[in-house]
C-alpha cells in the first residue's frame, strides 16, 4: 500500500462493533488508501435492574475523545458514523433521551415477538419487510417497550448511529441501511411501511425521514466543535450506518457471481442482488432482503459467528486460564477433524455466559463427545462456522437462482487462517480473505465519495482490491469429508 500525501483530504469514521469502538481517519487520493486508527474504546453493556442496556453515553464520549484524537492527524473534511443494527433511542419532546438504549440480546424480546406475530403472521410481515425473523428485530423491541412510561413521552425514534449523529448535529434522520433492519420498512418501496407502522398501533411520527448513503446530514454543533477541536462547519456525511452495508460496500470483487460474508461477533453471509427475493421459499429459509448502497440489495443470513469463540474465551479467562488467540488457532489446527460440530445458530447460544458448557449441552443433546481441551472447542467452533457459511451461501444462490464462483470474507474473522481455509475447503470455491477494516474502508470511500473522490460502487471497490492486503485460499482436500459433517449436522438439527 502506497503513501497518501498530507494533502490528500482526512475523513474520520467513527466505527461501533458490539465490543469495542473505533475513530479511523482515511486520506484517499489517486489510487491511494490509508487507514489510521486515532482512537479505540470499549463498548460494555451494563445489566440494570429493567435489563440489558447500551452505555450510549460511554459510547458518545469515546466517539468525541476520536474525533479530538483525529483532529490532530490535519484537517478534517468530513465525519461519518456506523454501528450495528435494530437498537434505538426514543426522544421525548424536548429532544432529550429516555432513559438508555436497550440492548439486542435482553430477555425482553422473545414474548414480544410471538405477540407480534399473532397479530401480524409472519408470511405477511415478510412480504413487506423481506427481513429475516430475528428476535430482536426493532419491531419486536418496540412492542416490549411500549408497556414502560418512557413510551407514552417518546416522540423520536433514532437508531443508534442516527442518535450519534443527533448528538453532533442536531438533524433528525433515518439512514436507510439501517432503517431496512427495523421490520418496519417497505423493501419493496424504499420508504417506511406505513401500513405496518399504523398497523401495529405505532405512531408515524416517531419514524424520521429516511437519508441515503452520500447525503449530508449536518454539520457540527458548537460543543462538539468546541470539545474536539474540529471546524464548526465539518460536515457530518450520511454513509452506510449500518456496518455490514459499510463492509460489503468494501468487498473488493472485481468480478459478477460474488458471495460475501461479512464476519465479527455475527457472520452475515450472503449475496448482493439488484431486487429483493420475497418468496415463501425464501422466508421459511430465514433470508433477510437488507439495503446496501445505491439501491441494491443485501441478501444474506445472520450467523452466530466469532461470538462463540469470543465467549469461549471470556469463560476461560474467568477461570484463570487464558491463552493467546495464536496458542489456541494452533491447538485447533492439531485437534481431530470433525470430532464435533454444532449449529452456531441454536438460540442457546445467543446470550453472554458460559459458552463451553453450552456447547457441551448441545453436543450431549446431538449425541457427540465433548472436545478434548480448548483447541478442540474452537476447532469445533470454527468448523461450525464454515459449514454454515457452505450451507448458508449455497442456499442464497438456489434461492436467488444465481450460480456462486468466489467468496470474499471480510472483516475481523478475515485474519483467521484456519476460518478462511476451511470455509474455502467446505465452499468448494476460492476464498479471498480482506481487507479486515473492511466497515471503516465503505464508511472512509462513501464520505469520499460524497466530496467527488471516487466514482461509482464499482470504481471504489476496484480502489479497496488494489491498496489492500488480501490474501487468498483455494479449496483443497476432500470435500466429500465436509458433505459428511454437513449431513451429520442435519440429522443433528433434525
Amino acid at each position: 500500500m502506497s503513501a497518501t500525501s498530507r494533502e490528500d483530504p482526512v475523513f474520520a469514521a467513527v466505527d461501533l462493533g458490539a465490543t469495542s469502538g473505533r475513530v479511523i481517519t482515511g486520506r484517499v487520493g489517486p489510487g491511494e488508501l490509508v487507514l489510521t486508527e486515532a482512537h479505540r474504546f470499549a463498548n460494555v453493556p451494563v445489566r440494570l435492574p429493567d435489563g440489558l442496556r447500551w452505555d450510549v453515553l460511554a459510547l458518545y464520549q469515546g466517539m468525541l475523545d476520536g474525533l479530538r484524537a483525529a483532529a490532530r492527524s490535519g484537517p478534517v473534511a468530513s465525519v461519518g458514523i456506523d454501528t450495528w443494527a435494530v437498537d434505538y433511542g426514543l426522544l421525548d419532546a424536548d429532544g432529550a433521551l429516555l432513559g438508555m438504549p436497550f440492548h439486542y440480546r435482553d430477555d425482553r424480546n422473545g414474548p414480544a415477538a410471538a405477540k407480534v406475530l399473532a397479530g401480524v403472521g409472519a408470511r405477511e410481515l415478510y412480504e413487506v419487510t423481506g427481513l429475516q425473523h430475528l428476535p430482536f428485530n426493532t419491531v419486536f423491541q418496540l412492542a416490549a417497550h411500549r408497556s414502560t412510561a418512557q413510551w407514552g413521552a417518546a416522540r423520536t425514534l433514532l437508531l443508534m448511529p442516527d442518535l450519534l449523529v443527533y448528538w453532533l448535529t442536531g438533524t433528525v434522520g433515518a439512514e436507510v441501511t439501517n432503517a431496512s433492519t427495523t421490520g418496519l420498512f417497505d423493501t419493496r418501496a424504499g420508504r417506511w411501511s406505513d401500513a405496518l407502522i399504523g398497523g401495529l398501533g405505532l405512531e408515524r411520527t416517531l419514524f424520521p425521514p429516511l437519508r441515503e448513503p452520500g447525503s449530508r446530514a449536518g454539520t457540527l454543533l458548537a460543543q462538539a466543535a468546541d470539545f474536539t477541536g474540529l471546524a464548526p462547519d465539518t460536515p457530518v456525511t450520511t454513509v452506510a450506518s449500518h456496518d455490514t452495508a459499510s463492509a460489503v460496500a468494501a468487498v473488493p470483487a472485481r468480478e459478477p457471481g460474488f458471495a460475501y460474508v461479512s464476519c465479527g461477533t455475527w457472520s452475515l453471509a450472503g449475496l448482493e442482488l439488484d431486487a429483493p427475493v420475497l418468496t415463501e421459499e425464501s422466508r421459511a429459509a430465514n433470508f433477510t432482503n437488507e439495503r446496501g448502497v445505491d439501491g441494491t440489495v443485501r441478501y444474506l443470513r445472520n450467523i452466530m459467528g466469532m461470538w462463540l469463540l469470543e465467549e469461549c474465551r471470556r469463560t476461560w479467562a474467568r477461570g484463570g486460564h487464558s491463552p493467546g488467540l495464536g496458542a489456541l488457532l494452533a491447538d485447533a489446527a492439531r485437534a481431530r477433524p470433525f470430532a464435533a460440530v454444532v449449529d452456531p445458530d441454536d438460540p442457546v447460544f445467543l446470550a453472554p455466559g458460559d459458552m463451553p458448557s453450552r456447547i457441551d449441552s448441545v453436543l450431549a443433546r446431538t449425541g457427540q463427545a465433548v472436545p478434548d481441551g480448548p483447541g478442540g472447542y474452537v476447532r469445533c467452533v470454527l468448523e461450525s462456522l464454515a459449514l454454515a457459511h457452505r450451507r448458508t451461501l449455497r442456499r442464497a444462490a438456489a434461492l436467488a437462482g444465481r450460480e456462486l464462483t468466489h467468496v470474499h470474507l471480510v472483516g475481523g474473522g478475515s485474519r483467521n487462517e484456519l476460518l478462511c481455509r476451511w470455509t474455502a475447503d467446505a465452499t468448494g470455491l476460492p476464498v479471498t480473505a480482506g481487507p479486515a477494516e473492511a466497515t471503516a474502508l465503505g464508511n472512509v470511500l462513501l464520505q469520499a465519495r460524497a466530496h467527488g473522490l471516487v466514482g461509482d460502487l464499482g470504481g471504489l471497490r476496484r480502489l479497496v482490491a488494489s491498496t489492500q492486503e488480501l490474501r487468498h485460499y483455494a479449496p483443497r482436500g476432500d470435500l466429500s469429508a465436509w458433505d459428511r459433517a454437513a449431513e451429520r449436522l442435519e440429522a443433528a438439527r433434525g
